[in-house]
């Protein structure tokens, strides 16, 4: 997923997307930019789950033109986004019944001195985390 991301925070489309989601806000206004890219992918792009007992993963500019994802195709697109205006992020992998048990995956980015979580297959604000975590595996992009 990390390869997706460093390759896809290059491509044209992804970043005159993000430049297009955020013209509109003051400049510098990092907090806004990052609301603006997750709310994007959150209403935007919605949640398809994959093919029955297959694990596929899209570059990010397929899952922006094809407008649906799993978990882990918002997270790569989301991540790419903001990467390509200059937010670092990172992936967390997550399990609710057992440790080592991963079952979601949701894009933290780097904001003022700690990581803001951005869960984009639920209705929540930035900033929010799904209850009930077991185990987490942060990996950074």
């Amino acid at each position: 997923m990390s390869d997706l991301v460093k390759r896809g925070k290059k491509q044209p489309t992804i970043r005159e997307k993000a430049t297009a989601l955020t013209q509109s806000l003051a400049q510098k206004n990092y907090l806004g930019e990052i609301i603006a890219l997750h709310q994007f992918v959150r209403d935007n792009i919605r949640y398809v789950r994959d093919i029955r007992g297959v694990e596929t993963i899209h570059f990010p500019e397929q899952i922006l033109s094809q407008e649906y994802g799993d978990c882990d195709d918002k997270a790569i697109l989301l991540a790419s986004l903001l990467e390509s205006i200059g937010h670092p992020t990172r992936f967390v992998a997550v399990g609710f019944t057992v440790p080592d048990d991963y079952s979601h995956v949701f894009v933290d980015t780097k904001y003022g001195p700690g990581w803001m979580s951005l869960e984009t297959t639920e209705n929540v604000p930035a900033g929010w985390r799904p209850p009930g975590i077991v185990a987490a595996l942060p990996w950074y992009n």
